[in-house]
């Protein structure tokens, strides 16, 4: 068999193994150890990848990153955050029709910024407006629809530790992919509350009102979300020059992860001044970012045993020149691509995703003329992934995000949650289409910046 029949039966194999729920880790190091062993007919040379590559992978530099950004994303959680953004938001927007449903999209907005992930924002911004909805008259499907694709922000909207792990995998610079989910991020947060006010037009008994906030206590609680606005920008502004070293008096403050580093301790100290952060709670946040760390390597080291396969076999190679001479269109593939991750992201969590297939379509991706260079091609491409897997991250019957929102609510059927979240998916859809269509959307800033 040729390496590319070998590869097409590993990763039809590893697939089956994740679907009787072996772990994801597991499942790709077995797949890449026997699927080399099938195509080099011995097992020394893997055997020998193994003695050192856990090594090589886990001191790399770069990879320090990901415990960062997840410790900063503990102490958001842990410091009350979340409670204020969706105060400031509540008091601006909640005397509209939907209003409160729209403050709670700001507040997952916000805490995304310093979170990075959305189980986390899903879980947080929930346990703060939900209470606050149901109160209000807002229906069970509203409700929890609005969270569970309010938490999806968590992941598009910089600092995001997916798109860290895609930039490694794809080899892309961090800061240019921060950029390029910027304007994405912002339209995926206004697409969401023209949603909602369109719901409530449709269904009027959806929602309820709150009372006029004056504006003497809107600016107030305008004022408590600071912090939120200063680490953002600190983290942000900080390493967004970081393309620009070599040029003189134009330079970083820091490094991608010198920023995740300044983040987490500013984090850390907003949730220590504002007493949300004590010791107790710091050593949960220290722990479970270890955990959460523990598990991202593991399912890396994995994924990095299936590569070297990939690599060996030159099967991703082998197939993006298998589809050019199809004579595909390069939108038909990508259709095809994305339409992929719509089907394995509802039941796949979007880690595991991105280091399953990143390996197998960059190649692909990079080879298809879209009319633009490799490397604006790999950052849009990522983007588009990333929204992609976040709609499954909404999408029934099994998107985590609505089991995340509906057991703070058990009483409420799950058959409401997916009737609630179903417009926010349709939004997800248009907005992939659009920036499909008009891949400048999504690569302005970076142009701007770079």
């Amino acid at each position: 068999m040729t390496g590319l029949e070998i590869a097409i039966i590993a990763f039809v194999l590893m697939l089956l193994a994740i679907f009787v729920r072996v772990p994801i880790a597991i499942a790709m190091g077995m797949a890449g150890f026997f699927g080399q062993w099938a195509f080099l007919g011995k097992t020394t040379p893997t055997l020998g990848l193994l003695k050192t590559l856990a090594y090589d992978t886990f001191s790399s530099y770069s990879l320090s990153i990901v415990p960062l950004f997840l410790l900063m994303g503990q102490f958001a959680t842990k410091s009350g955050m979340s409670s204020a953004l969706f105060e400031a938001a509540s008091d601006w927007l909640g005397h509209r029709k939907g209003g409160i449903a729209m403050a709670a999209v700001g507040g997952c907005a916000g805490f995304g910024a310093v979170c990075g992930s959305s189980l986390a924002t899903a879980s947080t911004m929930g346990q703060v407006a939900l209470p606050e909805m149901r109160k209000r008259g807002y229906s069970d499907a509203l409700s929890t629809g609005v969270l569970a694709a309010g938490g999806t922000l968590g992941i598009l909207i910089p600092p995001s530790v997916i798109l860290v792990i895609y930039a490694m995998l794809a080899e892309q610079n961090i800061v240019k992919l921060f950029m390029a989910a910027m304007v994405p991020g912002i339209l995926a947060a206004l697409g969401y509350m023209l949603t909602v006010a369109i719901y409530v037009r449709v269904r009027p008994d959806s929602a309820g009102t709150a009372p006029r906030v004056p504006y003497k206590k809107r600016f107030k609680t305008l004022v408590k979300v600071w912090p939120v606005v200063v680490i953002f920008g600190l983290v942000i502004g900080g390493i967004a020059g970081d393309w620009n070293w070599s040029q003189p008096g134009i330079q970083a403050l820091f490094s991608p992860t010198e920023g995740a580093a300044v983040g987490a301790v500013a984090t850390g100290l907003y949730g220590v001044m504002t007493g949300g952060l004590n010791w107790r709670g710091f050593l949960d946040s220290v722990l479970g970012a270890a955990n959460a760390s523990a598990m991202i390597f593991l399912i890396i080291l994995g994924a990095q045993v299936f590569n070297s396969f990939l690599a060996t076999t030159q099967a991703p190679q082998q197939l993006a020149e298998w589809i050019l001479a199809q004579g595909y269109g390069p939108y038909l593939v990508l259709t095809i691509m994305l339409l992929f991750y719509l089907v394995f992201g509802c039941i796949m969590d979007s880690l595991s995703m991105i280091l399953l297939t990143i390996p197998i379509f960059i190649p692909i991706i990079e080879v298809l003329d879209f009319g633009m260079s490799a490397e604006d091609t790999a950052i849009w491409f990522g983007i588009l992934a990333l929204i992609v897997v976040e709609v499954g991250l909404i999408t029934p019957p099994v998107g985590m995000n609505l089991f995340i929102i509906n057991s703070m609510a058990r009483d409420i059927p799950m058959s409401k949650t997916y009737q609630g979240v179903f417009p926010f998916v349709v939004s997800d859809l248009l907005r992939v289409v659009v920036l499909v269509m008009f891949p400048g959307i999504t690569l302005w800033l970076v142009g701007v910046m770079f």
